[in-house]
C-alpha cells in the first residue's frame, strides 16, 4: 500500500487551485451573441419551454446529468462526526470520482444540520437542481431514516453510498466466491461482524440473492446480537438470532463459510479462521487494516478467498466499481429511483464481467500478465474501462424493467457506443477504422511476435475481425509465451523465418531482392543474408503480395527500419521522401500532426514532400486538410535557418496547389487560434477556417510536440505513427506502443492495403 505523509495529502489539495473539482462552460462564450444566448435575453426560452413541461429540464439544463454528493459530516470515513466543513474534502473527492469513472458532473453539498427532519427538508429544497443525490458519511441510526424518507418524497434516484455500495461490490464478489469454492448462498452460515449502515445493507443483501436469515449471526462491539438484547434498534432486531449458545465471534465463527467484516482492525484470529469451514471466503474490510490481514489470513488458511478494502491484495471491495455506473444508468434514463431491481442487477453485472478476459489496460496497471477468474481475482477491477458500459447497462435495463426509467433506451449497441464515447475509450474515427477493416480483413504481419504487446495486439486485431495475423518469430517461444499470457493462438499464422523448412521462401526473397536492387550494389549472397532478419523477411511478404501489410517498431531502431523499408519497399515514384503522421482526437476536435517520425532535419524539398503526403493522408481520413507549416516565426519574419525552408515549402505549395488551404510559416498559437490569425494576418488562404493538420519544420519539434500534448491530456486519443509515402502498407510503432496503440495502427494498414495498395500520386 502507497504510503501517503500528512504533508504530501495536504500539498496535494493546496497546490494550485484549491481542491479537486471545478465548474467548466460546455456551451461558447467567447462573443456578445454567445452570452446573450447563454443568459439574458436568450436563457429565457427554455425557461419558458420548462415551465409548460418540467421533463424539459432534462433537454435544456444539466439536470440529467449532475449529481448532487451531500452530507452533514457526522460519519466522514474512519474520522467521526467531524462536521459537516471538514468532511467537505471527501465529497470533493467523490464528485472526481464521479467525474472521472463515469462523466457525471456534481456539486458537493455540506448541510451543517444533524436532525434528520431539517436535513432532509433542506434536501428537499434543492432537489430540483439534480439528476441524482448521492448521500455521504452520515451516521447510523438516522441515515437510514433520511434515506428512506428522501426516496419516499423525491422522483429522482437517491442512494446512500456508504450503505449500498459496499453492499453492492461485496454481493458480486460474494456470488463470485462462492462459486470459486463450489457452494451455494442458500447453503452456508454466514457470520456479520459489525451492525453499522454498511454491515446491514451488505447482509439484506446477500438475503436477497439467497442467503438465508436463519444462517446469519450478526454481531456488534457487544457481541452476538441476540433477539433477548434490549434496546435494539429496528436494524439489529431484524437480523438477532434466537439462538443463545453463540456469544464471541470465536463461537459463532466456528464452521462459517462465510465471514463479513466491517468493524475494526485485528479482530479476526488465525484460529478462528482455521476454525471455518473448508474453502472459507473472509471478506474482511475494515480499512485501512483489516479484520485480518491477508497474509495472516492466508497462512492460517492456504484455501481461504480474501477480500480487503485495500488495493495492496487482490480481490478489493471499492464502491467505485459500482456507484458511478449505478447513477450514469439512472440519470440516462431519467429515472425516479435507485430500486432494489437495478441494485441486483448491477451486483450480476459486475460478477459476470470477473468471468470474462480482462483487458489488456487492466493488467497492464497491476503490472501482471493476465487475470483469471480464481481465488485471486474474482472481483473486476476499478481500472476496467467495461465496467462503463456493463454496469450502466444493467442498470438502465432495470430500470425500464422495473417502471422507474421516464426515458427509455431503444437502441443499446448505441447507448454502450455513446459511453465509450463519454469516457474517450473510443472515437468516431477509431470506429470508423475498425468498422471498414472488419469489411475486408487484410493478411497483416507482426514483425516482434516475441514481445508481450506483439502477440497480445495480433490475437486482439483477430478478435476485433479486422485482420489475419501473422507473426514473425520462434514458434516455440510464441507459444510458450502465449500459454503464459493465456491467449488463444487458434487460427494464427506463426511464421518462424530461420527455421530451415523456410530455407526456399528465403532464398526466393532473396533472388528478387538482388535482381531489383542490383544496380545498387546488392548481391544475392547479401539479400540472402539479410532475409534471416524480421524486418527483411516480413517485408519482403508484402513486397511478393504473400502478405498485405507489415507492423514492426518495438524492437527496431528506426534509423534501421527506414533504411529496410527504403531498400525493398520503396518510396512511391512521384516522391523523394516518405514520413509518418500522427493523429490527434480531442475535444477540441481532430488534428493531423507530422512529420512525427522520419525525416530529422528536412530541407524545402523534403517539407514539400511531406505536405503533399499530409494533404492525400488526410484525405484518405475523410477529412479536408487546413494545413499550417509551423515554425518559431510568421510570414517571412526571420530570414534564417529553418523558417526560410518552410516558407520555400509554403510558396511552392501555394503555387502548385491552389486549391489546398495550406499557408504559413506561422507559430503555433496563430494556427490554432483563428481569431488571432485572421486579425493579425488577414492576407492568409487560411482566413475563416480551422486548421487541422500541422506540419512541423523538423522531426525534433513534431516528435517532442505531439509526446507534450500526450503526456499533458489523458483525455485525448493519440493514433499512430502513421507512415505516408511507401509503396506498400509498411507502418511503424513505437517502442512504448500499447497493445491498443498497436491494434490501432494494424487497422490503418488494413484499410491502407484495402483503400490503395500502390497509392495514386497526387
Amino acid at each position: 500500500m502507497v504510503k501517503i505523509t500528512k504533508e504530501a495529502a495536504l500539498l496535494y489539495h493546496s497546490q494550485g487551485k484549491p481542491g479537486k473539482i471545478e465548474v467548466v462552460p460546455t456551451k461558447p462564450y467567447s462573443t456578445q451573441t454567445d452570452l446573450s444566448l447563454a443568459y439574458s435575453p436568450g436563457v429565457a426560452e427554455p425557461c419558458l419551454e420548462i415551465e409548460k413541461n418540467p421533463e424539459d429540464a432534462y433537454k435544456y439544463t444539466a439536470k440529467g446529468n449532475l449529481v448532487a454528493v451531500i452530507s452533514n459530516g457526522t460519519a466522514v470515513l474512519g474520522l467521526g462526526d467531524i462536521g459537516a466543513l471538514s468532511g467537505k474534502p471527501v465529497m470533493e473527492g467523490k464528485g472526481l470520482l464521479f467525474k472521472i469513472y463515469a462523466g457525471i458532473d456534481v456539486f458537493d453539498i455540506e448541510v451543517n444540520e444533524k436532525d434528520p427532519d431539517k436535513f432532509v427538508e433542506a434536501v428537499k429544497a434543492i432537489a430540483p437542481t439534480f439528476g441524482g443525490i448521492n448521500l455521504e458519511d452520515i451516521k447510523a441510526p438516522e441515515c437510514f431514516e433520511i434515506e428512506r424518507r428522501l426516496k419516499e418524497e423525491l422522483d429522482i434516484p437517491v442512494m446512500h453510498d456508504d450503505q449500498h455500495g459496499t453492499a453492492i461490490i461485496s454481493s458480486a464478489g460474494l456470488l463470485n466466491a462462492l462459486e470459486v469454492a463450489g457452494k451455494k448462498i442458500e447453503d452456508v452460515k454466514i457470520v456479520v461482524n459489525g451492525a453499522g449502515a454498511s454491515a446491514t445493507s451488505c447482509t439484506k443483501l446477500y438475503e436477497a440473492l439467497g442467503a438465508r436469515r436463519e444462517n446469519i449471526l450478526m454481531l456488534d462491539s457487544k457481541g452476538v446480537i441476540t433477539s433477548d438484547r434490549e434496546n435494539l434498534t429496528e436494524q439489529k432486531r431484524y437480523f438477532a438470532t434466537d439462538r443463545r449458545d453463540v456469544h464471541t465471534l470465536a463461537e459463532a465463527i466456528k464452521g462459517a463459510d462465510v465471514f463479513l467484516g466491517l468493524s475494526k482492525g485485528n479482530v479476526l484470529t488465525q484460529d478462528m479462521v482455521r476454525s471455518m469451514a473448508d474453502h472459507p471466503i473472509v471478506f474482511a474490510l475494515a480499512n485501512p487494516t483489516p479484520e485480518i490481514s491477508y497474509e495472516d489470513a492466508m497462512a492460517a488458511r492456504p484455501d481461504v478467498l480474501m477480500s480487503t478494502g485495500r488495493s495492496d491484495y487482490p480481490n478489493q471491495i471499492n464502491n467505485v466499481i459500482g456507484f458511478p455506473y449505478i447513477f450514469r444508468g439512472a440519470l440516462d434514463t431519467h429515472a425516479r429511483a435507485i430500486n432494489e431491481e437495478m441494485k441486483l442487477a448491477a451486483v450480476h453485472a459486475i460478477a459476470d464481467l470477473a468471468k470474462q478476459p480482462v483487458p489488456d489496460v487492466v493488467n497492464e496497471a497491476y503490472h501482471v500478465n493476465n487475470f483469471t477468474f480464481g481465488p485471486d481475482y474474482f472481483i473486476p477491477k476499478p481500472v476496467d474501462p467495461r465496467l462503463i458500459t456493463e454496469v450502466s447497462c444493467a442498470v438502465a435495463r432495470a430500470a425500464m424493467e422495473s417502471g422507474v426509467a421516464r426515458k427509455n433506451i431503444e437502441d443499446w449497441d448505441a447507448y454502450k457506443l455513446q459511453l465509450r464515447e463519454l469516457m474517450g475509450q473510443e472515437s468516431k474515427l477509431t470506429r470508423q477504422l475498425y468498422d471498414t477493416a472488419r469489411r475486408n480483413p487484410q493478411r497483416v504481419v507482426f514483425a516482434e511476435g516475441i514481445h508481450p504487446n506483439m502477440l497480445k495486439a495480433a490475437v486482439e486485431a483477430k478478435a476485433e475481425g479486422i485482420c489475419h495475423p501473422i507473426i514473425l518469430g520462434n514458434d516455440e517461444a510464441i507459444e510458450k509465451l502465449a500459454k503464459q499470457l493465456d491467449l488463444s493462438l487458434e487460427g494464427i499464422e506463426i511464421v518462424n523465418l530461420r527455421h530451415p523448412d523456410e530455407a526456399p521462401r528465403r532464398e526466393r526473397y532473396a533472388r528478387i531482392l538482388a535482381e531489383k536492387r542490383a544496380r545498387e550494389g546488392v548481391t544475392y549472397e547479401e539479400a540472402n543474408d539479410k532475409m534471416f532478419e524480421r524486418n527483411y523477411f516480413g517485408m519482403m511478404m508484402v513486397e511478393t503480395g504473400e502478405a498485405d501489410a507489415f507492423i514492426t517498431g518495438l524492437y527496431t531502431k528506426y534509423s534501421n527500419t527506414i533504411k529496410v523499408a527504403k531498400e525493398v519497399i520503396g518510396i512511391q515514384p512521384c516522391y523523394s521522401h516518405f514520413g509518418t503522421m500522427h493523429i490527434l482526437n480531442s475535444k477540441k476536435g481532430t488534428y493531423f500532426l507530422a512529420d512525427t517520425l522520419i525525416n530529422r532535419h528536412p530541407d524545402a524539398e523534403t517539407l514539400i514532400d511531406i505536405a503533399r503526403l499530409a494533404d492525400q493522408t488526410v484525405r484518405f481520413f475523410n477529412h479536408t486538410p487546413v494545413m499550417a507549416m509551423l515554425s518559431y516565426s510568421n510570414f517571412g519574419a526571420d530570414q534564417e535557418g529553418s523558417p526560410v525552408s518552410v516558407h520555400q515549402a509554403v510558396d511552392y505549395m501555394q503555387q502548385h496547389y491552389p486549391d489546398l488551404a495550406i499557408d504559413g510559416e506561422m507559430q503555433v498559437n496563430f494556427a490554432m487560434n483563428r481569431t488571432l490569425r485572421d486579425a493579425k494576418y488577414p492576407f492568409t488562404r487560411l482566413k475563416g477556417k480551422d486548421v487541422n493538420t500541422l506540419i512541423f519544420p523538423n522531426l525534433s519539434s513534431a516528435n517532442a510536440g505531439y509526446k507534450l500534448l500526450q503526456a499533458m491530456n489523458t483525455e485525448m486519443e493519440l493514433i499512430g505513427p502513421i507512415q505516408m509515402g511507401l509503396n506498400k502498407p509498411i507502418h511503424f510503432t513505437d517502442f512504448e506502443s500499447s497493445v491498443r496503440d498497436i491494434v490501432n495502427i494494424t487497422a490503418v494498414a488494413v484499410i491502407d492495403a484495402i483503400v490503395d495498395k500502390k497509392k495514386a500520386c497526387q
